[in-house]
């Protein structure tokens, strides 16, 4: 039979025209690299064809043999399917047709070892299509597959009612679980469950797992009933072929990173207790001693964030490749956007956290204390790693970033005393033809009238400037520690008493401005320098 085949085969090469047997003519031709092309009847792969023969590229072999093959299976019922081997290739035949060849340029030496092993694989793929066009064209099969379809449609459909019905049971008694279990745990009288943060999160638990079900047994239930009907067969087959590999590829890569997560959360446990024990290290230095501690309680706190995110950042580049996917190029995609928004927003970020760091590492001021930057005042309320808060006496809350902070002149009011409280002080300019001393006198009476300014701290006056119009008064006192108040309105108030008893005593506080020289000249006579409410405490040489 193969002599036969193969004499055929010659004398049909030579009566091709341009072709002659006086030279051999090689069965498969040796061409440029061509593209795969795939023998597909019926949804069913049969092979791939790499080579080009008899001068017919892959894609006309494949025209060629899907119409042999349709026409073959259109004049029998079922045709025996064999192979022949010709020289180092092989013959598929149906029936009695050469449906087509195997050459060994056609082999995959990744998935067959020799054309023979690839040719018998494509002649068990065709005889499936044999067996699955027989099957189609037989009622009683195909009303049996129609028969199981609608049995499996129907437990399909009973099986999505029962998630249903269970989903709905479960959501009716939830809120009567969760309560019985928050009257059981609990601390003395307090619960330490709270229902009204569980119930959200279960709920959504259910939901996600609802359909996580739901997409499962669809998923089962399409592949069942493609894999009934011959035409869809392979389309269930590849469904249940890729649910396992799925599996089977999470199962594995799971296991494999099984070690790497113990590695990762070995170095995450000792980071924990390295993060423990600098805690407790830095409390002890910064518990109050003989000596006067480099630590004090304004940085303890920030110093052991900053550590624990040295230790934590540590951790994290230690473990790093041991985390699954890390080799990824999703995570080096990742790793590379980070990096670029870290150096984009690196100069002000880092620059902002810097100034936090010199504010909270140079004592310049501290929660509570009443300062005053650039043009701002008020009590600090919150002094942060990027910005610092302060309340000012008017009703407002100002956010100052820290670099501006660093870049101004900072008046602390609050270091001259003990505890809490602050210094409260005001400028007045009086003519020369007021004595100083009664000023000074005027400005202390003022100030002790002043509720919440301390009378054992005696308010003091500084002439800070002899103006060509007038000497400039500074009034400075020290505000009560149990009486706090805003500064404005102790300020408010001071100015008020300041104008009362100057108009007491007859003295005009508006200063002069003068355009031309007076006719008087503007002096203090000797009898005047002590005028009400000015005492003489030591009396002025030449007396």
């Amino acid at each position: 039979m193969a002599k036969l085949l193969c004499a055929v085969l010659l004398g049909w090469i030579a009566a091709l025209p341009g072709l002659s047997l006086a030279e051999p003519v090689p069965l498969v031709a040796q061409t440029a690299e061509q593209p795969a092309v795939e023998l597909k009847i019926a949804n069913r792969s049969i092979m791939l064809f790499r080579a080009s023969l008899l001068g017919e590229a892959p894609k006309q072999r494949v025209h060629r043999a899907e119409q042999v093959i349709r026409d073959v299976l259109a004049d029998m019922d079922e045709p025996a399917v064999r192979i022949e081997p010709i020289h180092d290739s092989y013959v598929v035949l149906l029936g009695d047709q050469r449906a087509f060849f195997v050459t060994p340029q056609d082999l995959d030496p990744l998935l067959y070892p020799s054309a023979q092993t690839m040719a018998q694989a494509a002649a068990d793929n065709l005889r499936l299509v044999v067996s699955e066009t027989h099957e189609g064209r037989n009622l009683q099969l195909m009303l049996r597959a129609l028969l199981f379809s609608a049995i499996a449609t129907s437990v399909y459909a009973l099986l999505l009612a029962a998630i249903a019905y269970a989903r709905r049971r479960l959501l009716e008694r939830l809120p009567h679980l969760l309560h019985r279990h928050n009257l059981a745990v609990k601390l003395g009288q307090t619960p330490l469950i709270d229902t009204r943060q569980l119930y959200p999160v279960i709920t959504r638990l259910f939901w996600g797992l609802r359909w996580l079900l739901i997409l499962l047994l669809s998923y089962e239930w399409l592949s069942f009933v493609l894999s009934q009907f011959p035409y869809t067969r392979p389309w269930g087959e590849n469904l249940n072929s890729y649910l396992q590999e799925v599996a089977l590829y999470l199962l594995n890569n799971t296991v494999d990173a099984v070690p790497g997560l113990v590695i990762a959360a070995i170095i995450f446990v000792l980071a924990r207790a390295a993060s423990s024990f600098s805690r407790s290290l830095l409390r002890r230095l910064a518990s109050p001693g003989p000596t006067r501690n480099w630590l004090t309680q304004e940085t303890l706190q920030p110093t052991m964030r900053l550590t624990a995110l040295a230790i934590w950042l540590f951790a994290l580049a230690m473990a790093y490749p041991y985390l699954p996917g890390a080799g990824t190029e999703a995570f080096k995609g990742l790793s590379v956007l980070v990096g670029l928004m870290i150096s984009l927003g690196a100069s002000s970020v880092v620059g902002q956290a810097a100034a936090g760091l010199i504010l909270t590492y140079s004592h310049t001021f501290r929660a509570g204390e009443y300062v005053r930057i650039g043009e701002y005042e008020g009590t600090v309320s919150e002094v942060g790693m990027f910005n610092t808060r302060i309340r000012t006496g008017l009703g407002e809350e100002l956010t100052l970033p820290n670099s501006l902070i660093t870049g101004s002149v900072t008046k602390n009011y609050s270091r001259a005393v003990e505890g809490q409280g602050y210094i409260v002080d005001t400028v007045v300019t009086i003519g020369y033809d007021t004595p100083w001393r009664q000023v000074e006198a005027m400005l202390i009476e003022a100030a002790l009238r002043t509720p919440g300014i301390s009378d054992k701290t005696a308010p003091r006056v500084f002439q800070t400037a002899l103006s060509d119009f007038y000497p400039e008064y500074h009034l400075v006192a020290l505000a009560l520690p149990t009486q706090p108040r805003p500064r404005a309105e102790l300020l408010s108030q001071l100015h008020a008493n300041i104008q009362d008893v100057f108009n007491q005593y007859g003295v005009q506080i508006m200063s002069p401005h003068y355009l031309g020289d007076p006719k008087d000249a503007k002096w203090v006579p000797r009898e005047h320098w002590y005028a009400a409410p000015a005492k003489p405490a030591e009396q002025p040489p030449g007396d």
